[in-house]
């Protein structure tokens, strides 16, 4: 198993903006994804960042690193997005791999903390992660905020 920036595997691009869009995505936003993540293939490590997880050629794990999750905190960056684990892989710790990888990559680039949203309770508290609040989603909703020093 290997994480790995997605501009490291640019074979592997279109399977990547499938899989993020599958997962996150719906009917009417595919190009918002296809166009993020080719648009940070540019990048170095400037926001957004994509990565993957694999075993061998297969992506069994996602998340992503970027400027704003589109909810009501614009104060805060970076925000941790896409978290994902194939469900064939899931209950082996591949989440918090992923999450640790996460935090280290945000210290590497310069940030000091890394921020979620999200409506799941109790999973990321188990890894550390601290509520500091609510922010509210592009259609209203309320969603759960959460802080980790990298």
């Amino acid at each position: 198993m290997k994480i790995i920036r997605l501009q490291e595997r640019l074979d592997l691009i279109d399977l990547a903006i499938d899989l993020f869009w599958e997962q996150w995505g719906s009917g009417e936003n595919f190009m918002l994804y296809e166009d993020c993540i080719r648009q940070s293939l540019k990048n170095e490590d400037e926001l957004p960042l994509f990565y993957i997880l694999l075993v061998e050629d297969e992506i069994i794990g996602t998340y992503a690193l970027l400027r704003n999750d589109m909810n009501s905190r614009q104060d805060l960056c970076p925000w941790l997005a896409c978290l994902y684990v194939h469900p064939d892989h899931r209950g082996r710790k591949i989440g918090k791999q992923l999450l640790s990888h996460a935090i280290e990559e945000t210290g590497r680039i310069g940030y000091d903390a890394l921020h979620l949203a999200t409506d799941l309770d109790g999973y990321y508290e188990r890894y550390g992660w601290k509520q500091e609040g609510k922010a509210f989603g592009i259609t209203g909703e309320s969603i759960n905020v959460y802080t980790k020093a990298t």
